[in-house]
């Protein structure tokens, strides 16, 4: 092979020595092929390694008996040469067909300051407050909906799961290093984070993602630790590819079950946050999960076309691909505590208005045991799908790809029902859930881009499961700008999760039987990315909705429930000064069953600039600002890990101010911020987003990120 590489690169550059009366000798259909393909025929094609100090060449004034050493360029029909001459760059793959989506590596100061994962994108989540803990998205269609392991999904914007696993490209090795800590020890928050990437080839590659994230808690019994592993290869060749990946989550949370009530949060009765009664603390009530994931997805390209040295990808040619995708995905949850009481010194009034204290339990049952909890369960899926996906023409045509596949899913659920606890066993509930599903996509230029797909489930364990999905994109060009107005269509119908049907723990038991939820969704966004502008709207209509009701247990709303959201974002620029903006509407005709807050906002005012001519060092410095206004948000239950409709108290209308410097020198990233600066100056003091779980107040926080390319 390496012989035959080492012939073909002396043809190319023989080739391009000869004189303009030899190319006219060349095989017509070849000729025309290439140039069609936009490339150079002499060149093969886009080589970003055509550089000799890269691809092992012999350099000028070097010895002319060495072994020139032909380095194979990056052939994968996944990148066009835009992506191929990126440094780095890095993407994830696609859960069912033969698909990546690319994402350059961020090392710019943009949201660097933001060490919240929840908050970077959009308007961001409702929170507990510390790092590592639960999050809910403001915006109900951001929410997770999957009937996978409801207990983990309030850990979305933390953990690794198959679609979004990394995997890089770098043609130089990549390291990164991040750390970033906040507070006095005793309530420190600390995240670190390693990223190493190495590519053995041009095609071949594998990483190392880990994070370790998580807060000591400033208020009582609130510590988090959550641990992120993520181990990928890749080889994305001409023809053949694969991704692999090993994937371990491993979260350990304590549980205070928030505060005893609002007025220990908007009273300045405490002046510690430690000093603030927590429902749980005497009861010493823990989470802990772990997760063992492992996937391999592999494609291999057949063309219709017979493959010359002048097609750089088979990306451009006819072809069928054909692939296959195995997952496991294993998460275990254990969760105890011991009974104890707290005290609400406000729990009642007395006939002459004086506060009474009451003494009270935060669970009612104890169906086990009367003394402590120890409910442990587990849910393992075992997924094999295969696919067929026909290019027609090539990637990018107007049928650019057609296709579609078959799969099997074996759930297996592990937990205790009152049979199994007397016998002192686990019983094991095994389901097999058939599935087909398919897809097709294409581009018309740069005018045009579509896509519609479906997932259909005709039999087993969720039999009768839909999931149909389609867009459609526009490009335009107003005085010389991009204009994308793009739009979305979805219709689902989704089985109850076993969770929401089956439980027998200390504290809830139940056996429920629901109805499948359906929800039809329209989304329409118009973008113009040079202006920095942004304007969405979801319509969704969700019948049979699946909800914790306010005394936690799950119930279903049988009657159709409609939901609105506007969002607008516009950034606005003036000389070094920076003016972002994001706004979120919401409506929902049913807020016990679906709450959402009237509006959500989220601004940052900045300048930014070079602090010396041979811009090495820059400088951002600002503030960032957070509200929504006042409603029923929901609380968290540390039992079942999920969130519930309460329906005591509204929290909202208060604003959440971060006044923060950051400085950007070379590969190197620093900042520094004041959290909550607006702590006590102003605002209702309803420093919450989820009832009864205070945000943490005002402190000082410091981050670094230094990246290696070498």
């Amino acid at each position: 092979m390496k012989k035959l590489l080492y012939i073909a690169f002396l043809l190319a550059m023989s080739v391009v020595m000869l004189p303009t009366d030899v190319f006219a000798q060349l095989d017509a259909s070849k000729l025309a092929r290439a140039q069609r393909n936009g490339q150079n025929p002499a060149l093969g094609g886009m080589n970003p390694y055509d550089d000799p100090a890269m691809n092992g060449e012999q350099a000028e004034g070097e010895d002319s008996t060495q072994v020139k050493r032909i380095r194979k360029p990056l052939e994968s029909y996944y990148f066009d040469d835009s992506i191929r001459s990126l440094p780095n760059f890095m993407w994830t793959v696609d859960r069912d067909m033969n698909d990546v989506k690319i994402a350059p590596l961020d090392t710019t100061l943009m949201n660097w300051r933001i060490d919240y994962p929840y908050f970077v994108d959009g308007l961001g989540d409702m929170t507990m407050g510390g790092l590592g803990q639960s999050t809910l998205p403001f915006n109900y269609f951001e929410r997770p909906n999957s009937p996978d392991f409801k207990f983990s999904q309030p850990y979305d914007s933390y953990t690794y799961r198959m679609e979004n696993v990394p995997f890089y490209n770098s043609k130089t090795p990549y390291l990164n290093l991040t750390y970033l800590e906040s507070g006095q020890k005793r309530y420190r928050e600390e995240h670190f984070e390693i990223t190493t990437a190495h590519n053995a080839s041009p095609s071949t590659g594998f990483n190392v993602n880990y994070k370790a994230r998580g807060t000591r808690g400033l208020y009582d019994w609130q510590s988090t630790k959550n641990h992120n592993l993520s181990a990928a290869f890749n080889h994305t060749g001409k023809r053949y590819s694969v991704h692999a990946a090993y994937v371990h989550n491993k979260i350990s949370q304590r549980e205070n079950g928030g505060a005893v009530d609002l007025w220990t949060i908007t009273d300045p009765t405490f002046e510690h946050p430690s000093g603030v009664p927590m429902k749980l603390a005497e009861a010493k009530a823990e989470n802990s999960y772990r997760n063992n994931l492992f996937f391999i997805k592999q494609a291999y390209a057949i063309p219709f076309v017979p493959v010359t040295d002048y097609d750089f990808s088979v990306a451009n040619l006819p072809a069928v691909y054909v692939g296959h995708i195995f997952e496991y995905n294993s998460w275990t949850k254990l969760y105890t505590d011991k009974r104890a009481t707290y005290t609400d010194e406000r729990g009642e009034v007395d006939s002459e208005g004086n506060y009474k204290a009451v003494e009270k339990e935060y669970y009612e049952n104890w169906y086990i045991s009367p003394t402590a909890t120890r409910d442990s369960i587990r849910e393992r899926v075992v997924s094999n799908k295969v696919f067929v996906e026909a290019q027609p023409w090539d990637r990018n045509g107007a049928v650019g790809r057609l296709g579609g596949g078959i799969g099997v899913d074996l759930h297996y659920y592990s937990h205790f029902d009152f049979s199994s606890y007397l016998a002192g066993e686990y019983k094991v509930d095994k389901r097999t859930s058939w599935y087909a599903y398919g897809a097709i996509n294409g581009k018309i230029r740069r005018a045009v881009d579509w896509g519609a797909d479906i997932k259909y489930y005709p039999s087993g364990y969720r039999g009768g499961d839909l999931s149909l999905n389609g867009h459609l994109a526009l490009t335009a060009r107003f005085r010389g700008h991009p204009v994308i107005l793009s739009g979305r269509f979805s219709q689902t119908r989704i089985s109850p999760s076993y969770w929401q049907e089956n439980l027998f723990s200390n504290h809830y038991v139940w056996s429920n039987s629901f109805k499948k939820e359906d929800e039809t969704r329209i989304e329409v966004s118009l973008k113009i990315p040079s202006w920095a502008l942004e304007l969405g709207a979801w319509q969704g209509v969700v019948s049979n909705k699946i909800y914790n009701g306010a005394n936690s247990l799950p119930a279903q709303e049988s009657e159709a429930i409609s939901l609105t959201s506007l969002y607008a974002r516009k950034d606005f620029r003036i000389g070094g000064f920076h003016l972002d903006h994001r706004v979120l509407l919401q409506w929902s005709t049913n807020q016990e069953v679906i709450p959402v807050p009237l509006c959500s906002a989220y601004l940052s005012y900045y300048f930014e600039c070079w602090l010396e001519k041979k811009h090495v060092l820059r400088m951002q410095v600002g503030i960032d600002g957070r509200y929504n206004t006042a409603f029923y948000a929901p609380s968290y239950n540390p039992a079942l890990s999920a969130f519930y409709n309460q329906r005591d108290y509204e929290v909202g209308g208060y604003p959440y101010l971060d006044a923060y410097i950051m400085f950007k020198w070379k590969r190197m990233r620093i900042f520094a911020k004041y959290q909550h600066a607006n702590m006590g100056l102003f605002g209702n003091g309803e420093y919450m987003t989820l009832a009864g779980y205070p945000q943490n107040p005002g402190m000082f926080k410091w981050g670094v990120s230094w990246g290696f390319y070498d």
